[in-house]
């Protein structure tokens, strides 16, 4: 299944989108795609209720599309996971996934305005494949079954500050929070349509010159490692999202690429997933 929300920015509706490109209402089972509904079998009551055919279409032609999952408690992000980008920026093949956290705040629609922060000179990009958490995962015993906490995937673009990031604090929060630094969707597309989430293609443009393309395959710690190994450190609860890596191709490391400036639009996309475009703005 693929779901996503729509309307105004704090009023978005839930709705699942048909294999025909229908999208159809799920107002009359949940108020919203969040946490509270993964951790409910949500997904579950949205099959039953395509089985039973009881959903209405609605026409969403010129409303917006938001972040598929509302309100995410927190997104947790790896750096440095594929090999071609560690080696792109200098950085060794880490031993252990290498974890930071991003403002929830910053998760805003596939298609919103992207601000670029006051005083910012290297505004970066990153294709990454967002996982979203389904259930309760705490001290999972193994990555064997870790996929099982798991309610989808997402396109996610984990927007960054270099040199906020890199040279005004020895931790990066400061060039990753800035506002509106993650788009992420438009779906949510359920594991069993996502299919094998380490053979996913990962492309990004800038200003229609091809940035990055890739695939999930190049990562150094899968998905279902990264899962059961920050459920050894912290409670991944429902609603929660990770985003797992970029591949080779920011700016960061190709020395004499412009990073990003007000004008410029960005678009990415990753099998199965769907595409994502922003226009980029000064804040």
């Amino acid at each position: 299944m693929k779901l996503l929300r729509f309307g105004a920015s704090g009023h978005e509706r839930p709705g699942v989108l048909t294999d025909e490109g229908a999208v159809l209402d799920l107002s009359a089972l949940t108020s919203d795609i969040d946490g509270a509904f993964l951790a409910s079998g949500g997904p579950d009551r949205v099959r039953a209720a395509l089985a039973a055919g009881t959903l209405p279409v609605v026409d969403i032609t010129g409303l917006r599309v938001g972040a598929p999952v509302a309100r995410p408690g927190k997104v947790v992000c790896v750096g440095l996971n594929y090999r071609a980008h560690a080696e792109e920026t200098g950085a060794a093949i880490p031993p252990r996934p290498v974890v930071f956290m991003k403002d929830p705040g910053t998760v805003v629609g596939p298609y919103d305005e992207v601000l670029i922060p006051r005083g910012s000179s290297k505004t970066d990009w990153e294709v990454e494949l967002a996982v979203v958490i389904g259930s309760r995962a705490r001290y999972l015993e193994s990555p064997l079954h870790a996929l099982d906490a798991v309610a989808g995937y997402a396109v996610s673009n984990d927007v960054s500050e270099r040199e906020f990031q890199l040279e005004f604090s020895p931790q990066w929060d400061l060039g990753k929070s800035c506002e509106t630094f993650n788009p992420l969707g438009p779906w949510l597309v359920t594991p069993d349509e996502a299919g094998d989430p380490q053979k996913l293609g990962l492309r990004l443009s800038v200003n229609g010159t091809q940035r990055q393309n890739s695939a999930t395959g190049d990562m150094i710690f899968d998905v279902a490692y990264l899962v059961w190994y920050l459920s050894q450190y912290m409670v991944l609860e429902p609603g929660d999202v990770i985003n797992t890596g970029t591949p080779a191709g920011v700016a960061l490391g190709l020395p004499g690429t412009p990073y990003l400036r007000p004008g410029d639009t960005v678009e990415l996309a990753i099998d199965g997933l769907g595409a994502q475009r922003q226009t980029f703005a000064q804040a």
